[in-house]
Order: structure tokens, then C-alpha cells, then sequence
């Protein structure tokens, strides 16, 4: 992939600032690795942009370990603390697990696609240091991004940037779900799994269940039936204010609840849980080479449009 012209005019103009005296924005980078997908090439152009600079580079210890880099490994705890910027090498798996590390702070997120295009990350490797300078620069946009969460009654509290899902166990009967919404009662549903789903998140799970696609700059939640069962099969939208309870129904199987795509928990008749949102739970960094839209046709391959004689 060619070098983005807008890259390399932010990255001459900057470059100055961003070395000389100490000027640059970022003093800390943190790293967040995809489990399988090869990443040295990436750490190693941060490590050698971080070098000229004086940054510092921090990973977690279990993915910086199997990697021969320079990168100092430090706890989840300490990676959120001390980054000014966090950077996902991975697919948007990584970068939803990256949100959630550095979830209720400023820290922005910078995507780096490692392999099959994906929605949230922003640029691939080969533009890795034009957009590290560009951010050291202080000249990039960040988009904040709305999460939702709920409180588990095993497990505690959860959060997610995509969805949490009531899922049915295979073979173990419909996941029936009692639906309010600020404490009034609205649906009953039947079906392999009730979606609740961010903005970022209606390109997911629920997109794949017929729920509509969404602007990550809307400040609401969705709720999506999968595969429903029952004579209700609509989504519903709700607002970032609003609350929406989740109640398993005695004639309901037993329940595994993913947050964004890993079981978390499971529930049983009798259980419930109530999700609501948290507005700017994370920050993005996005530099203008692409936007959603553009996104969303490549991975959903929009084609064409209707022909009208």
C-alpha cells in the first residue's frame, strides 16, 4: 500500500516539533498484540520510531515476551496507567480488548491492521511512523466511543465496545428473554441469542442478526433479536439515557453472556441484568485516510446500487 500523501506532508511539516527539544506529545507508548498474528514488523518500526525520540515502549508480559524486541513488559494495570498512547496490533479484536484496557481514560487508541481489513482499525503497517509523528504532533482527530455495561450476578461487572449477548447453550432449548426498557416491560423474545450493541458495535454480531448498521457517532444502543423465534424479530434502538433489563424467562435455556464475542458468565431462569451505556468510555485516533462509511463498503462488500427504469 502506498504511503498516504496527507502523511507524508503532516509527517515533513512536523517533524521538527516532534524531535527537537523534547516537543513531541507521546513520551510513552503501549502495546496491545494480536495472540497469533505476526507483529514484529510493527514493534519494530515503533521501537526504532520510539528510539530517535527518547520514547519509552511497554507491552503486557505474556505478548512482548514471545516477541525479541526491546519493549519493557509491565502488568495490564500499569500499561493503562502509564501510556499516553496505546497502540492495537492486531484486527479489531485487539483493539476492542485495547479500548476496554484503557476504558474510562484519555489514552487514545491507535489501530494498526494486521492481516483482513476490519472496521475499527485505522491504518496498516507500512504508515506506522508518518502516523506516530502525525500523533507526537498533536495533529490528529480523536472519536470517542460509547460502550455499554452491566453487572453480572456471578461475575461481577463487564463492559463492552461492541455487544453483550444473551446466548442459547446448543442443544439446551431457546434463549427466552424478557425485555424492559427503564423499568417498563416491552417484549418477550425467543431466540438463539438477544444482542445488545453499541454503535461501533451494530457492524458485529448484530449486523450479522439483520440489525441495522449504525454511525459510531450515534450516542445509543441497540437491542437485536437473533435467529427470533418468536413473532417479534424488529430491533430496537434506544438512547444513551436509557436502560434496558434483561430478564431469563423459566421456559428459557441456560445462558452464556459474551462481551464483545468471549463468554464472561452464564445465567439461569430466574436471573436478569440490567445494561445501560457509558458515553466516551474510549478515544480513537483517526487521521483521515479513510472513514466508516468507506469501511463499511469494503468489509460488507456494498456493491452497485438498484437499477429504476
Amino acid at each position: 500500500m502506498g504511503k498516504n500523501p496527507l502523511y507524508e506532508a503532516r509527517s515533513r511539516h512536523r517533524w521538527g516539533r516532534s524531535t527537537v527539544g523534547g516537543m513531541g506529545m507521546v513520551k510513552t507508548v503501549g502495546l496491545v498484540l494480536h495472540p497469533r498474528r505476526d507483529s514484529k514488523e510493527a514493534i519494530d518500526t515503533i521501537i526504532e520510531w520510539a528510539r530517535g525520540r527518547g520514547v519509552t515502549v511497554l507491552g503486557l508480559p505474556e505478548e512482548v515476551g514471545r516477541i525479541d524486541c526491546s519493549a519493557q513488559a509491565v502488568g495490564p494495570a500499569e500499561l493503562a496507567e502509564r501510556s499516553d498512547l496505546m497502540v492495537s496490533l492486531g484486527g479489531d479484536g485487539t483493539m476492542l480488548r485495547a479500548m476496554r484496557l484503557v476504558a474510562g481514560r484519555i489514552t487514545p487508541v491507535l489501530g494498526v491492521n494486521l492481516g483482513k481489513l476490519g472496521f475499527l482499525a485505522e491504518i496498516d503497517v507500512a504508515e506506522l511512523p508518518p502516523a506516530l509523528t502525525t500523533i507526537d504532533s498533536h495533529a490528529h482527530q480523536v472519536e470517542s466511543r460509547m460502550a455499554v455495561k452491566t453487572t453480572l450476578p456471578a461475575d461481577g461487572e463487564v463492559m463492552a465496545f461492541n455487544d453483550i449477548a444473551l446466548v442459547r447453550h446448543p442443544g439446551d432449548g431457546m434463549a427466552a428473554v424478557a425485555v424492559s426498557v427503564a423499568g417498563h416491560p416491552f417484549v418477550r423474545l425467543a431466540a438463539d441469542a438477544v444482542i445488545v450493541a453499541t454503535s461501533t458495535g451494530s457492524t458485529a454480531y448484530s449486523f450479522s442478526a439483520g440489525g441495522p448498521i449504525v454511525s459510531p457517532n450515534v450516542e445509543g444502543f441497540l437491542v437485536v433479536p437473533a435467529a427470533a423465534h418468536s413473532t417479534f424479530n424488529r430491533a430496537l434502538v434506544l438512547s444513551a439515557d436509557e436502560e434496558v433489563t434483561l430478564e431469563v424467562l423459566p421456559t428459557s435455556g441456560h445462558i452464556a453472556v459474551e462481551v464483545d464475542g468471549t463468554i464472561f458468565g452464564h445465567l439461569s431462569p430466574g436471573n436478569q441484568i440490567t445494561v445501560t451505556a457509558v458515553r466516551a468510555a474510549a478515544r480513537v485516533v483517526r487521521l483521515g485516510a479513510t472513514t466508516f462509511y468507506e469501511r463499511a463498503r469494503r468489509k460488507l462488500r456494498v456493491n452497485g446500487s438498484a437499477e429504476v427504469d
